[in-house]
């Protein structure tokens, strides 16, 4: 959990007397405080999504490498396999296929690196790509409750 201090006097739409220019720099350090613990949090969350990236690739190998040998032997729509199947339905960062009802800006950002690294590694290039703008709304907005959730203001 995040903690704070309640700290009216740093915005002039909460202050509730006129604010000393001493109070105010205390305010705006505390503020720079508590966003750079928001951020520190923010990089735990991106190492910890770094970590899990594709787990179902290595869990699920033995059924990932025998759909992928199926369609390299007999052709077909690897996506229709099992384990593809299971891989967009258990790994979040897959928002063309499957966009979580919490999803948040760590999926996006998971994303990126996904069709970026894979799309450099495996080409030289990477294949044009597009959220819809609803998706990225939701991202946005559930990563503010993300945050709101993990911090106690105290008095």
């Amino acid at each position: 959990m995040l903690k704070i201090r309640r700290s009216k006097s740093a915005d002039t739409r909460s202050a509730e007397h006129e604010v000393t220019k001493e109070e105010l720099l205390y305010s705006s350090e505390q503020h720079i405080g508590d966003v750079r613990q928001a951020m520190r949090y923010f990089a735990e969350c991106l190492l910890r999504v770094a970590d899990k990236h594709d787990w179902t690739k290595i869990d699920g190998i033995d059924q990932f490498h025998k759909d992928f040998q199926q369609v390299q032997q007999h052709g077909g729509n690897f996506k229709e396999l099992p384990w593809h199947r299971r891989h967009v339905s258990e790994e979040r960062h897959h928002l063309t296929d499957r966009v979580p009802d919490d999803v948040n800006l760590f999926d996006v950002l998971e994303r990126v690196a996904d069709v970026t690294m894979a799309g450099m590694a495996r080409s030289g290039s990477v294949f044009p790509d597009s959220l819809p703008p609803d998706v990225l709304v939701k991202a946005y907005q559930n990563t503010i409750e993300l945050l709101k959730n993990e911090i106690i203001v105290e008095d």
